[in-house]
């Protein structure tokens, strides 16, 4: 007979519970804006808020900023070293994962000093300025994981095999890397613009000290001030992060140059 294991299944269901039961709390909390009856009224509330909208619009836009920095900051990088530079492999990912040991306030703070006033660039004088700051800040705390998808990725292809046959075909070193290797490796840069842009939005620190209206000081703010609502906007931005898990899966299990959406066509007979 096949022994069941009780001792595994025992802790899978402790750990479901250990995230499920507070999930479940919180969405029937949020459900009890209205006395004595069930409602999405709290939803409605965050939903029909102008600042609401204005904040997540904001947060965003910095966040695909991000995203698209970090693309162009990270592909050539990691090619590059995989091709010319492999011996400095081990220094790209040990600074790759800086922005996990060094804390966000020591980041932003770091920004201040140098672009504050008095500096050569005072960049957070402007709203420009700072704006752009909080791009990079966001580009910076989402380094790790998007390297670490892109470098997965080219190790998935012959990079220098690719690159040499584009070369025999007269293609420069950009066109190589923009048309050749960035289609194939472009499930790994999804996965890593979807974590971008997951920790990007509901980010605090950054945005709370360069005092830009971003959706994670507004979560903090609405939290102070209401009871129900903050409800409601932690199950929708559970929600959120789990589409975003998802739509992640979907394109790392995508085969170059296919959608995830897309069906395979079958052979002709």
């Amino acid at each position: 007979m096949r022994r069941v294991p009780v001792l595994s299944w025992l802790a899978a269901l402790l750990a479901a519970a250990y995230f499920l039961v507070p999930l479940y709390a919180t969405f029937k909390f949020s459900l009890q804006m209205k006395r004595g009856e069930l409602s999405f009224e709290s939803y409605r509330s965050v939903l029909s808020s102008d600042l609401f909208l204005q904040v997540l619009g904001f947060s965003a836009m910095a966040s695909l900023a991000a995203i698209v920095l970090g693309i162009l900051l990270v592909v050539p990088t990691a090619y590059w070293v995989r091709l010319k530079l492999p011996g400095l492999r081990p220094l790209t990912e040990f600074l790759s994962l800086m922005p996990l040991i060094i804390p966000p306030v020591v980041l932003v703070f770091g920004y201040v000093r140098i672009y504050g006033t008095g500096s050569v660039l005072p960049l957070t004088m402007t709203e420009a300025g700072t704006n752009l700051l909080l791009v990079i800040g966001y580009t910076v705390l989402s380094l790790p994981y998007m390297y670490r998808a892109v470098d997965n990725g080219m190790a998935a292809i012959d990079i220098a095999t690719l690159t040499e046959a584009a070369e025999s075909l007269g293609a420069s070193r950009l066109r190589t890397v923009a048309t050749v290797i960035f289609p194939n490796i472009r499930s790994a840069i999804v996965s890593g613009a979807f974590l971008t842009f997951s920790i990007s939005l509901g980010e605090f620190v950054v945005t709370s000290l360069l005092s830009r209206p971003g959706f994670g000081p507004y979560m903090v703010q609405i939290g102070q001030d209401y009871a129900y609502q903050p409800a409601a906007i932690a199950i929708m931005a559970f929600a959120f992060t789990w589409i975003c898990m998802v739509l992640m899966e979907l394109f790392a299990t995508a085969r170059p140059g296919q959608g995830p959406f897309r069906r395979r066509k079958g052979k002709k007979g």
